[in-house]
């Protein structure tokens, strides 16, 4: 049985270089729950990564006892957004809402997580797992970059993004500051995470 790898399947949209690139982001299925503060110090951003990679591991096993498809639990996402851009520059992260994904294989359906969520549900309890839902998204045109370093070295090369490469390249904002987790901070050295910042954009 092929195993499913997103990472593999998409390199151009998991595997960028550590320069700004243009990219053509298709439209993508997820599993998505919402929240809002500091992501180090919000209980709901912990139940929130639990209850997808719940969710998410449900899905997997679902699909490959009744599917015959397998894949490999692709990584967490998060989409981030503040109702001034800077706040990310400065680190405000009080002022930060979210959205957590976590990327699903085509042949994942609505239908498919509606009985993943009742089986979290009755087997952990997990209540935080009725908030998880279905997102399919588009981003089309973004800017994204792969950084090596702890999250909160992300400041400059956010300001460099948004103050030299996007006016430099004639682009706009055009959609919810992403990244993708590459790496297991409970496992992982912060000067060696690996993260995909991604930015949507529209040419001016």
């Amino acid at each position: 049985m092929d195993k499913f790898d997103i990472k593999k399947e998409r390199p151009e949209l998991y595997a960028p270089g550590a320069d700004f690139t243009l990219v053509e982001v298709p439209e993508q299925n997820f599993i998505a729950m919402d929240g809002q503060g500091n992501p180090n110090t919000s209980p709901g951003y912990a139940a929130a990564v639990e209850a997808l990679y719940s969710v998410a591991y449900t899905l997997k096993f679902a699909a490959k006892r009744t599917l015959g498809r397998d894949s490999v639990v692709g990584p967490l996402e998060g989409l981030w957004r503040a109702e001034n851009p800077a706040d990310f520059v400065r680190g405000n992260k009080d002022s930060w809402e979210w959205t957590m994904l976590i990327s699903q294989p085509e042949w994942i359906t609505p239908a498919l997580l509606d009985d993943a969520v009742a089986q979290v549900l009755a087997k952990k309890g997990l209540e935080s797992v009725e908030r998880v839902r279905w997102l399919s998204l588009a981003e089309g045109l973004s800017v994204q970059i792969l950084h090596t370093g702890p999250y909160d070295d992300e400041a400059p090369v956010l300001a460099r993004l948004h103050n030299d490469y996007m006016p430099g390249n004639s682009l706009e904002f055009n959609g919810d500051h992403h990244e993708i987790y590459l790496s297991d901070p409970r496992r992982t050295a912060p000067e060696k995470l690996k993260t995909i910042l991604r930015q949507p954009v529209r040419r001016r």
